[in-house]
């Protein structure tokens, strides 16, 4: 079993429990109620405050406001890091809280009235320089999620161990829980496809994981470079890998991509551009252009934001950002056609859409993770890390749902290939 390390123990929390306070954040906890009750009464929510005995929205998912003035106190302070701090302390709940956010993120680029939008860049934090994505922050910023635990994640996760969106056959939304393997076996399975891997390939794979790419490809005949910046997944990933028979074909390095060299038919990355961070998005796709073999191809799964949205939002410091991915940043799929076809001979094909796919992938992990929540507190975690990690999931699965946010496979090949 691998236990939780000591930085989720009380001082993990540095500052969270301390309400804020004083003339300023008063003032600003003012502004803050009055925008958020304007932005609610125009929404299908209902937002509950029982000790003012007031109601407010036009019905919907039911928001109750246990500490209205302490949340209010703390969105005046810190925005949207402060609204999801409010529900780590217990400030608010909702029962269906997927169902909650996936009103508000349906809503997010009309939340705050436009002519205060243009007044954003004065108010939200920027990213902290120790967060950026460089050679020397990455391994801290990876090591901040994938390390916590493999028990954790094995948790809620399926057989496969796969940490991104499943693939089902039909309706997404009638997933079910012992369909997730199947699932994510097909999502690897259409990008193995995609990107030609067969006997003989030699694939590169930027993000291992937890090795199911990698030994899916291997049974193919394939021998598989994957590299990792987690030493957690690097071991999983050599047991399974191990486990499976073919340590013969598959290497599981600890390396940064910007590292790699060989020559490769095919190269694969599973949801970790995101963790690149938007300052290097070149350096990420020149780095393939540059290993790719004449003839190769290339397949990526990205989480994307449409493009507006995506400019507005990539100088910003976010709650996913404090506590969940350090450094993270979600790019669209036009900035990645315009970032190939300027900096490298890469050409993307038709993109292919996972978004819903993705909003049940992550109901699921959350169910799972909340079907015995003293499992996780014997691993070393604590409440408030339950309550985040739970509101991590439903936050991405309102962001998915909602169309907020999407989730894409993108394949390219050499221009003229």
């Amino acid at each position: 079993m691998t236990v939780a390390p000591s930085r989720l123990s009380a001082n993990h929390w540095p500052g969270l429990h301390e309400v804020p306070s004083g003339p300023r954040t008063a003032i600003s906890a003012r502004v803050a109620r009055g925008l958020f009750h304007q932005a609610v009464n125009r929404l299908d929510v209902t937002v509950s405050i029982p000790a003012w005995d007031v109601t407010w929205g036009k019905g919907g998912p039911e928001m109750v406001l246990h500490r209205p003035e302490e949340f209010f106190a703390r969105i005046g302070r810190d925005q949207l890091i402060g609204f999801g701090e409010a529900y780590l302390t217990g400030a608010w709940d909702a029962e269906d809280l997927g169902g909650f956010l996936g009103v508000l993120a349906a809503e997010m680029s009309d939340l705050v009235p436009k002519p205060l939008q243009r007044a954003r860049a004065l108010v939200v934090k920027r990213p902290p320089r120790e967060q950026v994505s460089s050679k020397d922050n990455s391994q801290d910023n990876i090591a901040h999620h994938y390390d916590l635990s493999n028990d954790l994640f094995e948790l809620f996760l399926d057989p496969s161990m796969s940490y991104s969106s499943a693939l089902f056959e039909g309706d997404p939304v009638l997933g079910r829980a012992e369909d997730l393997l199947a699932a994510q076996h097909r999502k690897i399975d259409r990008m193995l496809d995609e990107a030609g891997v067969g006997e003989g390939t030699r694939l590169l794979e930027i993000g291992s994981g937890w090795g199911e790419l990698a030994i899916r490809a291997a049974a193919r005949g394939a021998t598989v470079r994957t590299i990792t910046l987690s030493v957690e997944q690097q071991q999983l990933a050599r047991d399974r890998v191990e486990e499976a028979g073919f340590t013969d074909r598959v290497d599981v390095d600890l390396c940064d991509y910007r590292d790699v060299t060989g020559t490769y038919d095919a190269v694969l990355s599973v949801e970790m551009i995101e963790a690149v961070g938007w300052q290097y998005w070149q350096t990420y796709f020149e780095t393939i252009d540059r290993v790719l073999a004449p003839g190769g191809r290339v397949c990526i799964q990205a989480i994307t934001l449409p493009h507006d949205r995506m400019l507005a939002t990539r100088n910003t410091y976010t709650w996913i950002h404090k506590y969940i991915f350090p450094g993270g940043s979600l790019p669209s799929v036009q900035v990645l056609d315009e970032v190939t076809r300027a900096h490298t001979s890469l050409r993307m094909h038709e993109p292919f859409s996972l978004g819903l796919h993705y909003a049940q992938t992550l109901r699921l992990w959350d169910r799972a993770f909340l079907a015995d929540p003293q499992q996780v507190l014997a691993l070393g975690f604590d409440e408030t890390f339950l309550r985040m990690w739970h509101f991590y999931l439903e936050y991405s699965r309102a962001g998915f749902s909602s169309g907020y946010i999407d989730d894409h496979q993108l394949t390219f090949t050499r221009e003229g290939a």
